[in-house]
């Protein structure tokens, strides 16, 4: 059940995140020694460039005194080498350690996202999750390699050309700090602009992710129901949506561009026009001028740099606040059992397992009505346990609490003897064999949708199965056997396939408890039949418990608890509930399908 009115990340109500530079300097510590290296380079490189004025000052100066060139140009040709290969060796290395960051993020981030818990899940957009791990995870590589330790380096230049600009003239370098000053003040108001404007940017992209994972979920219904207009329509807004976003995000972007260019072209005419009559006054030497102007000029490299550092800062800070937001939903951790009390210690359990449920209330949101109100029955040992009632009646939910999807509200979920929340989850699944209502099968091959759930699996247990689930007519006409692939969702198997491949995958790891959810739904009489004596052989070794809506399987349940209104109305076999239970008659007589 999904509460569709549920938040997204950005209005859940969640502890706040960490602040985002300390979360960025967190991914990036776990490579501070390539990322020093690199800026350590990178820095080197403009410290040479920095040194290309004052040389060229002294190729003028030899030349005004009629010298020899050699010596100065040859000193400038190799500090132009050198800057050249120190600019393009620092920033490769921390391309390299951008790269390992990401990846650092991304594996953080798919740990957190198949951790999630399934109520997180179902009140989630699929697509959006996945642009937080691709997209948003991507602006991450350039702000942790060359934006934080390149806008460092370039604050640095900066402050150096400014030194020399006051060692060279007082007049210029003071016309030149109003500007300076100028770009600063307009920084400040600019950089969260851009942030907030990513933000907004990258969320679009979320929605319209999510818009198109939801149209190829249920890609035929879309067709089927001449649909493709209408969603289009939808896909189209937001992708406008998304283009209005980033339209916003660049204007702030360029508009930082133009803050840091003009001011500095100005600058240069300032100084060109200040320092050309302090020249033709006596006041300075020609050489002076143009080594303040050649100065300025490679500043404009610095400066324009650093206003790049400050625009992508913020767009990283804005994928981190994204990020970040997916470690605030709720995950299932894994059990540490070194660490749980004796009380709770679990035991290395054979043969069947036993359920019980003992006055389980259960909503999946405190403003949605109850589903349970107070459930009680038992299933132990071998057999098999049917589970009737009217459709909303909340027979599928008792698989979900069992599997400790969900929590109970009140009340309390046992198997053997032992509350579901007290077990390991790696325990307490590995001993079920679970077999969801519309038998999802995954995009891969058939043999590993087999074995997903038990990977250690042999030839001879795969093969087993495949006979008992009646999947060997399918594995014979299948192009490479169990290593076809079977499409996106199972598209090339039909409904009956999906299911028996689903029943066959469940059997495969020889659970101690057999939860079908309505399994023969879309099984023709003779796979029924043949399928139906797969749950009565595997109640022979194992407890089954089957949401059944088909009479052939109630009539061959040891036990039939049947629920009305989130309540068990009435236990027994069929003989005795068809006597004296009006319900269960009815549905028998009605609701439930005829055996063939």
């Amino acid at each position: 059940m999904t509460d569709t009115t549920a938040p997204t990340p950005e209005t859940a109500d969640a502890p706040p995140a960490r602040a985002p530079i300390r979360r960025l300097w967190g991914y990036a510590r776990q490579h501070l020694r390539l990322l020093l290296i690199g800026g350590a380079l990178s820095f080197a490189g403009g410290l040479v460039g920095l040194v290309q004025p004052l040389l060229a000052m002294d190729v003028i100066d030899t030349l005004s005194a009629g010298e020899s060139l050699t010596r100065p140009l040859l000193y400038l040709g190799a500090v132009v080498i050198v800057g050249g290969a120190l600019g393009a060796l620092g920033p490769y290395l921390m391309q390299i350690a951008g790269q390992d960051v990401v990846l650092t993020v991304r594996k953080r981030l798919i740990d957190r996202l198949v951790r999630l818990q399934v109520a997180e899940v179902d009140r989630l957009k699929p697509g959006d999750l996945v642009s937080r791990l691709s997209s948003d995870t991507n602006l991450l590589r350039t702000v942790a390699s060359t934006t934080v330790i390149g806008g460092v380096t370039d604050s640095f230049m900066i402050l150096g050309g400014i030194a020399l600009m006051a060692w060279l003239d007082i007049a210029l370098f003071g016309t030149t700090m109003a500007m300076v000053a100028f770009v600063t003040v307009t920084m400040l108001f600019i950089m969260p602009r851009i942030q907030n404007a990513t933000v907004e940017s990258q969320k679009a992209l979320g929605d319209m992710g999510s818009l198109l994972e939801r149209i190829f979920s249920a890609f035929r219904t879309v067709k089927a129901s001449s649909a493709e207009e209408h969603e289009i329509g939808r896909l189209n807004a937001a992708a406008t949506t998304a283009r209005d976003t980033g339209v916003k995000a660049s204007f702030w972007e360029a508009l930082a561009g133009v803050v840091a260019f003009l001011p500095v072209n100005i600058a240069f005419l300032l100084v060109l026009g200040v320092g050309g009559a302090r020249v033709a006054s006596g006041a300075m030497e020609v050489g002076t001028l143009i080594g303040f102007l050649l100065l300025l000029f490679y500043l404009m490299g610095p400066i324009n740099g650093l206003v790049a550092s400050l625009s992508q800062l913020q767009t990283g800070l804005a994928a981190i606040h994204r990020v970040e937001e997916v470690a605030n939903l709720d995950a299932e951790e894994p059990s540490d059992e070194a660490n749980l009390p004796e009380a709770v210690r679990i035991p290395a359990g054979v043969g069947p397992a036993r359920v019980t449920f003992e006055e389980v209330t259960f909503r999946y949101a405190e403003d949605l009505p109850f589903v349970h109100h107070g459930v009680t029955f038992a299933s132990s040992g071998r057999g098999l346990t049917a589970l009737v009632g009217p459709s909303g009646a909340g027979k599928t939910t008792v698989f979900s609490l069992i599997e400790r999807f969900y929590p109970v509200t009140t009340g309390s979920v046992k198997v053997d003897d032992v509350d579901v929340v007290d077990w390991p989850l790696e325990e307490l699944r590995g001993l079920i064999g679970y077999v969801e209502q519309d038998a999802p099968v995954l995009d891969g091959t058939l043999r590993e949708n087999l074995v997903m759930a038990a990977p250690e699996a042999g030839e001879d247990d795969i093969a087993e199965v495949v006979k008992v689930a009646r999947l060997t007519e399918l594995v014979g006409k299948l192009p490479d056997g169990l290593d076809s692939r079977i499409g996106y969702r199972g598209t090339t198997l039909s409904g009956g396939e999906r299911q028996r491949v689903a029943i066959a995958r469940a059997l495969l790891r020889k659970p101690r408890l057999l939860l079908l959810d309505e399994a023969t739904s879309q099984l023709d009489a003779a796979n029924e039949a043949a399928l139906k004596q797969v749950m009565l052989d595997a109640a022979e070794r194992t407890n089954v418990l089957v949401v059944a809506h088909r009479l052939s399987t109630v009539t061959s349940a040891d036990q039939i608890v049947v629920f009305d209104a989130g309540l068990v109305r009435a236990v027994g076999s069929h003989a005795e509930l068809v006597e004296k239970d009006d319900l269960y008659r009815d549905l028998a007589a009605s609701q439930l399908l005829t055996a063939a």
